[in-house]
């Protein structure tokens, strides 16, 4: 045994007992700024009904040169990507056009299953408009976010040259000790298998890892060991613990153009 309490380690709304207001103002920020954006809303990806994307784009540009997509937390098992639009305000700003896809929760599937609806949101992304994807990720969608960077697409797939995983998830099996897994519903096995921290590091790509200073050890160790580990196997990265940040308000600089979280996507989003 560990000696690790990880209820307490991955119970963020526990952790913060202020969640609550900070989720109500992310879906009042997110329906204002849909308001006044430039979008292209519940655009089809898959068959299934939370298969659809929202698209943000900037004003003053007639087609898209450079493209993030960003992949919403809630543990695979909750919220959607109406919390998240206003989100893409930093990155759409700098001239980058945002996706923000949806995607099927557990326990209807698995976190297997949500890899591969990414995997297919990403292609049709990146069929449509013939650009590298960049991709952001809170929490679960920082799981995912590093799952689509270490995937390999193939010399016709996508290319996503760099991901940004916020408070990201990247050794599952600490959550089998959690009663997350109740809808998770992960053994060792499966637990491994959906661990992008156990894949071939995808040497040659880019991965920025950001989390809260204020969260627990575990989330901590898992932003610090994925970018270690995959340094040391030819991948370019780096680590970032925002001051005074806990897992709800961690994300808060994306919607700023002027963030060093902003302009770290900015960097992952345009070409060499």
């Amino acid at each position: 045994m560990s000696g690790i309490d990880y209820e307490a380690e991955y119970n963020n709304r526990a952790r913060v007992p202020g969640h609550p207001a900070i989720i109500e103002g992310w879906a009042a920020d997110a329906a204002a700024f849909r308001e006044a954006a430039a979008m292209e809303a519940d655009f089809a990806y898959g068959p299934a009904a939370r298969n659809r994307i929202d698209l943000f784009f900037p004003a003053d540009e007639s087609r898209v040169e450079r493209l993030v997509m960003f992949i919403h937390g809630g543990y695979w098992q909750g919220l959607d990507k109406s919390f998240f639009s206003h989100l893409a305000a930093g990155a759409v700003a700098h001239g980058v056009a945002v996706a923000v896809p949806g995607y099927t929760l557990c326990p209807d599937v698995g976190i297997g299953d949500i890899v591969e609806e990414m995997r297919l949101a990403t292609r049709v992304l990146f069929d449509r408009f013939r650009v590298p994807v960049a991709v952001s990720g809170h929490s679960a969608g920082g799981h995912l976010a590093a799952a689509l960077l270490a995937t390999d697409w193939g010399a016709s797939g996508p290319a996503v040259p760099g991901a940004q995983p916020i408070s990201g998830l990247f050794e599952l099996e600490p959550l089998i000790h959690t009663n997350l897994n109740a809808a998770l519903r992960l053994d060792a096995a499966e637990a491994a298998r959906q661990s992008p921290l156990f894949w071939p590091a995808p040497a040659g790509r880019r991965l920025h890892a950001w989390v809260g200073g204020e969260e627990s050890g575990e989330f901590l160790r898992q932003s610090r060991v994925i970018a270690e580990e995959w340094a040391a196997a030819g991948v370019e990265t780096a680590w970032h613990a925002v001051d005074g940040a806990n897992h709800f308000t961690v994300i808060a600089p994306l919607a700023d153009p002027d963030s060093a979280m902003t302009r770290d996507l900015v960097d992952l989003a345009t070409p060499a």
